[in-house]
């Protein structure tokens, strides 16, 4: 293996750590909203200040990787973030909880802009398309995290043990990972601040990211409460409907690459918004447990390609480093994180959970139009080196 594919490889595990450390925390929620006995509209409240968090640490992390290189943000924000997740399940009130909840938000954020800028970097030195691959790394740790919460659930586990096991996987892997995360050259070009007006590119893009946010967030938080409470599955089903789209999102990202260079990247997220828009509605017209499972699993393949094609693109803007990009793409789409969950939670309280998720099939719908109109927007040139390493 050459020293490209070894970086390939750590940069990918600090990707599996990241989305392996959410999913614990989402594959808890139901036990968190009945340990602190939540109805859905507090649930909602609550789940508003992750989100809440990550736009926080957007402005920061894009400073922060411009100022300092991703290198070391990635790590020290790393090790921060293994270890505040732990602190969620010691949290003994919501008033405790809340703040732990900003902190982890905004630690997330802070991961995700220097990590997709580490990924950048190395997809220039190697002149191909991998950024997917490592989304799809997330995705399957979180896959990987729903399979271990359900074990460690049946085991009678606590959220406090499972998250305290968790975390000190995630510290083995981000120090056997820490040689090969390497400092990017420093650019010239822009600078750290991302509070500036986005071009037309950066807009289209981020409006895409957004709705491709909400959906993935909604599915993230709600996907078991619907399979709970609407679907009434059996409690050893539950989880059922949050594997099938945690699987089908972390297998379309592997073949997000190579079938964006073959039909084009607009094409893929115009399927991607089909799909979600499909998938939605079919659990929502037949909540029951084949249907309903198969709809997350189509929102789960749609989900798949919105947000690494979206970063890939942005992170190739002429006007603007690719931290700096990231992170003006994400403070826009994280939006779609701090409204989407919370909105379902509301929006079920006054009607109920399919009348939410019929609304978040629009966001489905809008990714398609956002991708059918005026796409001479997304045509910009490639940063791949002419020749390119293997």
């Amino acid at each position: 293996m050459n020293y490209l594919s070894k970086r390939r490889v750590a940069v990918g595990s600090m990707f599996f750590f990241v989305g392996l450390c959410f999913a614990t925390w989402a594959s808890r929620i139901p036990d968190i909203q009945t340990k602190f006995g939540l109805s859905e509209g507090e649930l909602g409240t609550l789940l508003l200040f992750l989100p809440i968090g990550s736009v926080i640490g957007l402005p920061i992390a894009g400073w922060a990787v411009h100022r300092f290189g991703s290198r070391g943000v990635s790590l020290f924000g790393g090790v921060a973030y293994a270890l505040t997740l732990p602190l969620i399940g010691l949290s003994t009130s919501t008033w405790m909880l809340l703040p732990v909840l900003v902190c982890y938000g905004m630690l997330g954020n802070v991961m995700n802009i220097s990590l997709n800028t580490q990924g950048l970097n190395l997809e220039d030195q190697m002149g191909k398309s991998i950024l997917a691959s490592f989304h799809g790394l997330w995705s399957l740790a979180g896959f990987t995290g729903a399979g271990l919460g359900a074990a460690l659930i049946l085991l009678d586990l606590t959220p406090a043990q499972h998250f305290g096991v968790v975390s000190v996987i995630s510290i083995a892997i981000i120090l056997s990972a820490k040689s090969l995360i390497v400092k990017e050259e420093k650019s010239s070009e822009g600078s750290g601040l991302v509070l500036k007006k986005p071009d037309a590119l950066l807009l289209r893009v981020s409006m895409i990211a957004f709705l491709g946010m909400m959906s993935e967030g909604c599915m993230f938080d709600w996907s078991g409460v619907y399979f709970k409470k609407v679907v009434l599955a059996d409690p050893a089903l539950v989880a059922l409907g949050y594997v099938a789209f945690m699987g089908a999102m972390a297998s379309g990202r592997f073949f997000t690459d190579k079938l964006a260079a073959r039909y084009t990247k607009v094409a893929v997220i115009q399927v991607s918004g089909l799909l979600i828009f499909i998938g939605l509605l079919l659990s929502v017209f037949l909540p029951v447990v084949w249907a309903a499972t198969l709809g997350f699993l189509l929102v789960g393949l749609g989900v798949a390609s919105i947000i690494p094609l979206s970063y890939g693109i942005a992170g190739r803007s002429k006007l603007y480093t690719p931290s700096v990009a990231l992170a003006l793409v994400s403070t826009i789409s994280f939006f779609g994180f701090l409204l989407g969950p919370p909105l379902i939670g509301f929006v079920a309280e006054l009607f109920d959970l399919k009348i939410s998720f019929a609304l978040v099939a629009m966001c489905g719908l809008g990714i398609l139009l956002l991708s059918s109109f005026r796409k001479q927007v997304f045509l910009i040139p490639p940063k791949f080196p002419k020749k390119a390493t293997a």
